[in-house]
């Protein structure tokens, strides 16, 4: 199975400074702890210092990570708050195929309520869901819909 770890980066910052990205690792464990031999793209980990990027490798960068949501099977995203970059991954996987798993406090936002196939608003509701075996029937479930035919 293949997961796409999406979640805030720079989030509303208008200095070129990045969020803290503690989240990555415990989600990282906790995919791994819970599906065995699961693919996990974290986009931070090729491109920690892409906050100096130039344009061109910036851009390309980007779309790449956008399109690369296409083509998971499940899109977890983080987010504690707003983020842009984030949004459009979760309509990329969403308009495909791919379950997407929202960890966030925002259940009013339009973006995370229409677009998460399951909302959690903090790390230990996901922790909460994968240990009872709820979230992997649900990923399951989901995935089984979009396949077609």
């Amino acid at each position: 199975m293949r997961f796409f770890l999406a979640g805030v980066m720079q989030g509303s910052h208008t200095e070129a400074v990045v969020c803290d990205q503690g989240y990555r690792e415990e989600i990282k464990r906790l995919i791994k702890a819970h599906f065995p031999g699961a693919e996990v793209y974290d986009p931070r980990a090729d491109h920690s210092d892409s906050i100096t990027y130039d344009d061109p490798t910036g851009r390309s960068v980007f779309f790449h990570h956008n399109r690369m949501c296409r083509e998971v099977d499940v899109l977890l995203a983080f987010l504690p708050e707003a983020s842009m970059g984030t949004a459009i991954e979760m309509w990329e996987a969403y308009q495909h195929g791919a379950a997407v798993i929202t960890i966030s406090p925002m259940e009013h936002n339009w973006a995370v309520k229409f677009l998460s196939h399951e909302l959690y608003a903090d790390l230990q509701g996901l922790q909460l869901a994968l240990e009872s075996g709820r979230l992997k029937r649900r990923i399951a479930e989901i995935r089984e819909k979009s396949v077609p035919g």
